[in-house]
């Protein structure tokens, strides 16, 4: 072979893979069928909501147009209390739940025993997700009014109440905790024990490594916990209708009047209206939860 043909030869070889490159289907179209499911699954019913909840019906003449009325009446009156009723709810129960959270789940990483982690692990993944019905039925069953241990602790004397505002939070907690075991022993684990070995070398106490090493570090995570547990608070609904019904002003329990009927005629698109404001509230928790999270994930690396 010449040393023409060999230059010829090389000179054709990026040609080529270029060739190949063009005719490589782009890295995008794997995620197509994704893309096409959100589309379908939340695309569609967010602008359906969107579309009713700026649907606004004259109860005179039952004519329709567009306007923010209903948005309008979702941040008014009883709305808006049972809005800002959610909000305190979320916020306590998640609160609550991030404190006695964080220090389960320091015991069990710093434990060493792997069946203790597994079987705390293991619960806290089942316990996160029991809800509903069942789980205000087994309350109701152990605290309510004619509760086991309402009877025998004689706490109805002593002016306790599940179906209230705390008896709710006290439910929440049942799920919200296992949560945040899941969620922050991550970022335990991800604490080096060398950081812990510098700070004792250097005098300082475990108090100081708390203050001053560990919970900095930890804070973006405790923060994205602390958000992730507010958001599945504030959609909680079922638990809530079954155990307090109306008597805690919430927003799901609105919207859930709302869509059986019991509002004023003309406003019966004000469910879909709350549900607007529902989702403005959790685009704004999700908006900061995911640079928390990826702060964290920087750091814990």
């Amino acid at each position: 072979m010449t040393s023409d043909t060999l230059t010829v030869t090389a000179a054709a070889e990026p040609s080529r893979a270029r060739r190949r490159r063009g005719r490589r289907a782009p890295a995008w179209l794997a995620a197509v069928p994704l893309l096409a499911f959100v589309a379908i699954a939340f695309g569609i019913p967010a602008v359906a909501m969107l579309a009713g909840a700026l649907t606004v019906d004259d109860p005179a003449t039952g004519a329709s147009s567009f306007g923010t009325g209903n948005l309008t009446a979702s941040l008014q009156g009883a709305y808006l209390t049972a809005l800002l009723g959610s909000v305190k709810l979320s916020a306590t129960a998640a609160g609550l739940a991030a404190l006695l959270g964080l220090p389960l789940a320091q015991a069990v990483v710093s434990s060493g025993s792997r069946a203790l982690r597994e079987a705390v692990l293991t619960a806290s993944g089942v316990l996160a997700n029991f809800g509903g019905v069942p789980l205000a039925f087994a309350f109701v069953a152990t605290l309510g009014n004619s509760g086991v241990l309402t009877q025998h602790l004689g706490l109805a004397d002593k002016g306790w109440s599940l179906y209230s505002f705390w008896g709710l939070v006290l439910v929440y907690l049942y799920f919200l905790i296992p949560l945040m075991v899941l969620t922050i022993t991550p970022a335990l684990d991800g604490l080096r024990v060398q950081w812990r070995e510098a700070a004792r070398n250097n005098g300082a106490t475990a108090f100081q490594y708390w203050r001053h090493v560990a919970l900095p570090v930890l804070l973006p995570s405790l923060l994205g916990g602390l958000v992730l547990l507010f958001g599945s608070a504030f959609a909680a609904y079922a638990t809530a209708a079954a155990m307090v019904g109306s008597a805690v002003p919430l927003v799901t329990l609105q919207i859930s009047d709302a869509i059986s009927g019991n509002v004023l005629v003309g406003q019966e698109n004000v469910a879909l209206a709350l549900s607007v404001d529902m989702v403005v509230i959790a685009g704004l928790v999700m908006a900061v939860y995911l640079p928390l999270q990826r702060r964290s994930t920087r750091w814990l690396a």
